[in-house]
């Protein structure tokens, strides 16, 4: 089994998510560094501090896919400067969180052309209101939104293999999910849909859907095989068995919700019966513990989501 990133650097990630207007003061980024981890030829996995980055090389330019928080970029340049000396041509986005999308500015600034879902543009060109957490997110700035987005996908043919980005479901981690499958290499970038080794943040209040998320995984399977890599939105770097185990938990946590639901439990009895714990000891460890998952879980299947 692939080792997983600490919960403590998942913990902390998720609370600058969610504090986006202390952003500065709430982490010391200068102790942040950013490790290159290669899946395949050309294409690599940068972990620092929110969602993984993913970089797609080549003699046509460089390729990003998410690019964590604006106090990072600098380094994050210097570790894809260590990997080749062309420039970054593109940005995905692969949803519109912070913790992928707070580097947005600093690279559409450099000229960096940015891509995303249309949803994605829409989320952060106004102010957002994350209710499972309480917290207010700010409009993004201009430079940060992305200029070119796409309903169902767009497809790049350069550095010798086909990259789709494909937006698998309409409503799965938020309502504007974007994965990436690098056709040739057989690699897929997940964004969120897919948090390897806990329990996801699903956020109801921009579109997403237990449901949701449990088709998107669907979708992603359906194009991968035994040798498939897979970079998750967070977590260590996986494969195809690891994504159905961790679907293979969505489905049977929905199952239980249903039917309690059915059952006419409450959300406080639903919570008592604790739903989830035969999974708790190897999904309950990362920021969202197992009850706060278990209310997500209830009110998105309670709202049919």
């Amino acid at each position: 089994m692939l080792a997983r990133i600490s919960t403590v650097m998942i913990a902390t990630a998720m609370s600058i998510l969610i504090n986006v207007p202390l952003l500065a003061q709430a982490r010391d980024f200068s102790q942040v560094k950013i490790k290159t981890i290669p899946v395949r030829e050309q294409i690599y996995m940068l972990e620092g501090e929110g969602g993984n980055i993913g970089v797609f090389i080549g003699e046509d330019g460089v390729i990003m896919i998410d690019d964590q928080f604006a106090p990072l970029t600098g380094k994050i340049k210097a570790a894809i400067a260590k990997l080749s000396q062309q420039p970054i041509r593109f940005l995905i986005n692969t949803h519109w969180h912070f913790d992928h999308t707070g580097g947005n500015e600093n690279l559409g600034s450099d000229g960096v052309v940015i891509l995303a879902h249309d949803n994605v543009r829409k989320r952060m060109s106004v102010d957002n209101f994350m209710e499972a957490f309480n917290r207010k997110i700010p409009a993004s700035p201009d430079a940060a939104l992305p200029i070119i987005t796409f309903a169902n996908g767009v497809t790049f043919h350069l550095n010798g293999d086909t990259l789709k980005a494909i937006n698998p479901t309409p409503n799965g981690h938020t309502d504007g999910d974007t994965i990436l499958h690098w056709e040739k290499a057989n690699v897929i970038h997940t964004g969120d849909l897919f948090f390897n080794g806990f329990y996801p943040f699903i956020d109801t209040s921009h579109g997403g859907s237990l449901s949701g998320m449990i088709d998107g995984v669907n979708k992603i399977l359906a194009i991968t095989d035994q040798d498939t890599l897979i970079i998750p939105g967070h977590g260590a770097l996986s494969n195809r068995q690891e994504l159905i185990e961790y679907r293979d938990m969505l489905i049977a946590v929905q199952a239980k919700t249903k039917q309690a639901i059915a059952d006419g439990a409450s959300l406080e009895t639903f919570l008592k019966s604790n739903p989830t714990a035969e999974f708790d000891q190897k999904w309950g460890q990362g920021f969202l513990s197992p009850e706060k998952f278990q209310t997500i879980i209830y009110q998105s299947v309670s709202q049919n989501k």
